[in-house]
């Protein structure tokens, strides 16, 4: 399509360029077994959360419901209209075929109303013209080809937007190579589908809308610069500061992988504030409080009628005043009935801190 500028009557006229739709567009209401209607989400999830800013507004749609995996093979179908779709770039094309069943295709460029279109898993030399649909194996390198499958019978997933087009370079034990617009090379599949020629309505990107108000009308919402917001109304910086809140509030509860945290020290230094009462630490501060952790055998003696050596935090606090000397000195031990005679010789001799080592 032809881009048209209008005379400058007003301010948003001056700066106005849209495709010229004049006696290139059917003008007829769509199909009505072709569409459906659906709702807008206004940018929300099923929270009603904000997941995609600039959305909501514009003018009320139906969904044409398009034809990509063109599947009635070896029937020929003739074009009745070219209409506009509000969903997409590209235009469309209303197909009938000769059984009276009719769908909607992307409208190719160069496609006119009464041109006659098949799609088929066979052809000859002269089959492959604009809007023919073949297996990427029967045609031949080097052709223009848009609406390209993936999958095989997935339908069209490549090169759907306006003006978009592939170049089939080779075909190589089942797999055909695609160059992209981007000069990638991709290998797909060589029975996948794929129609001649390149989509239309390839001035799509050169129009300009002239005013804000036609933005609203296709659903886009103003964008503002960061550095004109509150920090509060900035997207990142307030996912930031609230993530930070989060982990900090529960970095103070957590009770996993990580030691306990004071939750009064949460906006400073993460500190331990409990000890750990195991048995190999209470068992160490005893070797700790030995004058002579490597000779046991200088070790003042002291007659102990115990056996096992496991330390406990009753230790450190003990209500027997006659216990108290005992304790500052780590050789306080639990009683246990279960106690051989060589373990109760050798805490008799004061062998105790070797036992602890």
């Amino acid at each position: 399509m032809a881009i048209h500028s209008f005379r400058p009557l007003t301010p948003a006229g001056r700066f106005t360029s849209l495709n010229k739709t004049t006696g290139e567009l059917t003008r007829k209401r769509p199909e009505r077994a072709l569409t459906e209607s659906f709702g807008k989400s206004g940018g929300r999830n099923v929270y009603g959360r904000v997941t995609s800013r600039h959305r909501g507004g514009g003018h009320k749609r139906l969904y044409r419901v398009v034809d990509f995996r063109r599947d009635v093979l070896d029937m020929p179908a003739r074009v009745q209209a070219i209409e506009y779709d509000p969903n997409r770039s590209a235009n469309l094309a209303l197909v009938a075929y000769t059984n009276g069943e009719k769908r909607y295709i992307l409208a190719p460029k160069g496609l006119n109303v009464g041109d006659q279109i098949f799609a088929s898993n066979k052809a000859t030399t002269n089959d492959y013209t604009v809007g023919n649909n073949f297996p990427l194996a029967i045609i031949p390198p080097s052709t223009r080809l848009h609406c390209v499958e993936l999958v095989p019978g997935r339908g069209a997933q490549i090169a759907r937007s306006a003006g978009a087009g592939l170049e089939l370079v080779a075909i190589e034990n089942e797999i055909a190579t695609l160059k992209m617009p981007s000069g990638e090379l991709r290998r797909v599949n060589a029975r996948c589908r794929a129609t001649i020629g390149e989509v239309g309505n390839g001035d799509h990107n050169q129009q300009s809308l002239g005013k804000a108000g036609r933005k609203r009308w296709l659903g886009i919402r103003p964008t503002v610069r960061g550095m004109a917001m509150n920090p509060v109304d900035h997207p990142t910086v307030a996912v930031r500061v609230s993530r930070r809140v989060v982990v900090a509030a529960s970095s103070s509860f957590h009770r996993g992988a990580n030691s306990p945290r004071d939750f009064r020290r949460v906006a400073g230094p993460s500190l331990p504030t409990r000890r750990s009462s195991s048995t190999t630490t209470a068992a160490s501060r005893v070797v700790r409080n030995n004058p002579f952790p490597f000779a046991p055998w200088l070790a003042p003696s002291r007659r102990v009628s115990s056996s096992i050596i496991t330390c406990s935090r009753r230790s450190r606090r003990p209500s027997n005043p006659a216990r108290r000397s005992r304790s500052r000195l780590g050789l306080v031990v639990r009683r246990s009935p279960l106690t051989s005679s060589a373990t109760r010789s050798a805490c008799t001799t004061g062998r105790l801190s070797w036992l602890c080592m």
